[in-house]
């Protein structure tokens, strides 16, 4: 066999791996379908800014081990987003903090704010939300779900808010104070030369291969490595012997405007569910310093996955994860084909989540 390990996909999470691997003496080959490296943190330089191709990305993290792993492989500028929501023509803060209920009743106390709060909720009578829209009432009450969740989340999903699990809206945090960063981490970034080249760096002096199905091939790559790290699809992985889970995908469209700032912040969020796009981001504004005479930005249509389209988010509700369950549950007994990645886990991670999976895996692999 001429490689220790075959990593199909050259994302954050097989970069990672494959860095750590090599380290350690292990040859690893790197397959990727795309022509390109980092997954869906991709940035490529346009009119001389680094432009997120497959949406934003704002690395945070409340542990200082990962900040200072990162940073050992490119320079990450402070960069905290305050994203903007725009429902209408109307402006609002985000995540929900003291300036949005403001916008919302005119309250200037977290007192005041929380009063109002409670009486929407206690008008509904949620005692245990059932469904997304029941948790973004209680947390938020009635006001602010219609005006800054409903639309921009039956976009995002592609389903009601009555469909979806209560949980997902737990990750938007709601804040009794005058602070509109969107992420509570201590450590926010990006870095400074863009994603690309720092996964580049990740996978420097690694053997990747670009353009290239591991499907199509797939008995040749087995035959020649050890042990296969697989970040795409686990159920496309085993055939959909099971059935299809289902995915959330995304279409970006691009463009070049010739103005310094088109609408002055880097990410505003458009609620109104008749704007067909969830939001704009402005790309040059993720750098303090771009003093380019033009602006990129792009537009994010989230779509229904098909085959042939990018698979972003899983939809974890209840009968995906059931479905999932019987996925994994075929790996137990797999010991050459090991699964990681948002994808491989069909869970969603935050990119710091992602590394620590990928070093968690490194040393379980390091053991054996």
């Amino acid at each position: 066999m001429k490689y220790d390990y075959l990593i199909v996909g050259a994302g954050l999470f097989s970069a990672v791996f494959a860095h750590e691997m090599t380290k350690i003496g292990k040859k690893c080959l790197v397959l990727e379908k795309r022509s390109h490296v980092g997954g869906n943190i991709y940035t490529e330089k346009m009119s001389g800014i680094n432009v997120h191709i497959y949406g934003a990305h704002i690395f945070h993290t409340k542990n200082k081990d990962i900040w200072d792993y990162v940073n050992k492989f490119s320079n990450f500028i402070n960069f905290k987003n305050q994203v903007i929501a725009n429902y209408k023509g109307e402006i609002f803060s985000l995540p929900f903090n003291m300036y949005t209920f403001n916008k919302i009743w005119g309250v200037i106390t977290p007192e005041e704010a929380k009063k109002k709060i409670e009486e929407q909720i206690k008008e509904l009578k949620i005692e245990n939300p059932r469904n997304l829209e029941e948790q973004a009432i209680s947390l938020v009450g009635l006001d602010i779900y219609k005006k800054l969740i409903k639309g921009y989340t039956e976009k995002q999903w592609g389903k009601s808010c009555t469909e979806l699990p209560a949980f997902i809206i737990k990750r938007l945090p709601v804040r009794y104070t005058y602070d509109n960063n969107y992420f509570n981490d201590p450590y926010q970034g990006i870095p400074k030369e863009g994603y690309t080249s720092f996964v580049e760096n990740l996978l420097k002096g690694i053997e990747v291969k670009l353009n290239t199905n591991y499907f199509e091939k797939k008995d040749f790559w087995n035959e020649i490595s050890k042990k296969i790290l697989f970040t795409g699809m686990i159920d496309e992985y085993y055939d959909y012997c099971y059935g299809k889970l289902e995915y959330r995908s995304l279409k970006f469209e691009i463009e070049k405007i010739e103005i310094d700032n088109y609408q002055g912040n880097a990410v505003v969020n458009y609620t109104d569910k008749d704007i067909p796009y969830t939001r704009i981001i402005e790309h040059k504004h993720f750098e303090v310093d771009n003093n380019s005479a033009e602006t990129i930005i792009s537009r994010e249509y989230p779509i229904k996955f098909e085959k042939g389209e990018e698979p972003y988010y899983p939809i974890n509700n209840e009968r995906n994860n059931s479905l999932y369950k019987k996925y994994s549950d075929l790996t137990l007994n797999q010991k050459k084909v090991i699964f990681g990645g948002r994808l491989g886990l069909y869970k969603y991670f935050d990119m710091d989540q992602i590394i620590e999976e990928a070093l968690k895996l490194v040393k379980l692999e390091s053991n054996e």
